[in-house]
């Protein structure tokens, strides 16, 4: 297995110490909060992977840089491992499914997680929606002109449950949790969702913490301001503080 390790700023030390401090933490949203709050400032870069149809894939992982997707990537692998051995080995299970590494094995689509990961991530979106949620079945990885968005991935049929931004009150706010992953709703054909990011609460706010393309690294913004406009969101929750997957 061909592999590529960029730590950035962290040494694998460091990171024994950073998740020796987070076991401590019991509860998952504080645990969460505390883990992705190391990355504000990392700066954005998309396309730090390596694998396609033509290509081999690559392991991963750079703490220099990541995108959207792989910011959540990290923290999931973080959130369940002791030490930095077990953080490659998880990051490992949470990127690939049944953690075998190739490109078509890779989670590319947000739901993918609640699909093969279920026993580490659960949907919460109709729970907390209050009855205002929308389904719509897609076929992901399928453009409105019949061509693949990711060459060398199969589609998939998959109903898509998310909360339309106008519907996101008070209400489902409260139900919103510290160390959700909130995924903005794509309306555009073979896709689930278009950015990620993760739910924390301070008090009466609430932000997403994210890695933003616009602001070329991770960040916090308000949530409310930052749907507003949005087609909707669907909403993942991290299943308690498992140390390994199975």
């Amino acid at each position: 297995m061909r592999e590529r390790i960029i730590l950035g700023k962290w040494t694998e030390d460091g990171i024994n110490t950073l998740l020796e401090e987070a076991s401590a933490i019991t509860d998952t949203g504080r645990r969460m909060d505390f883990l992705s709050e190391q990355f504000l400032d990392t700066p954005y870069r998309k396309a730090t992977l390596t694998g396609d149809a033509n290509t081999p894939e690559v392991f991963v992982i750079n703490l220099e840089a990541v995108d959207c997707f792989t910011f959540l990537d990290y923290l999931e692998a973080l959130r369940l491992s002791d030490s930095f051995a077990e953080f490659k080995d998880n990051m490992k299970k949470v990127r690939y499914q049944s953690g075998k590494i190739t490109y078509e094995n890779r989670n590319h689509f947000f739901t993918d997680w609640r699909e093969f990961n279920p026993d580490l991530i659960e949907e919460v979106t109709e729970e907390i929606s209050a009855g205002k949620c929308k389904r719509i079945k897609k076929t992901l990885n399928m453009k409105d002109d019949g061509t693949y968005s990711l060459p060398g991935v199969r589609c998939r049929e998959r109903e898509i449950v998310y909360i339309p931004s106008e519907a996101v009150d008070d209400a489902v706010i409260e139900k919103l949790k510290t160390g959700d992953y909130a995924g903005i709703y794509s309306d555009k054909e073979g896709l689930d969702i278009s950015h990620v990011g993760i739910v924390i609460k301070k008090g009466e706010t609430v932000y997403l913490r994210h890695a933003s393309s616009v602001k070329r690294k991770v960040v916090d913004e308000d949530f409310r301001e930052y749907i507003t406009g949005k087609p909707g969101i669907v909403v993942l929750r991290p299943r308690g503080n498992l140390k390994n997957l199975p």
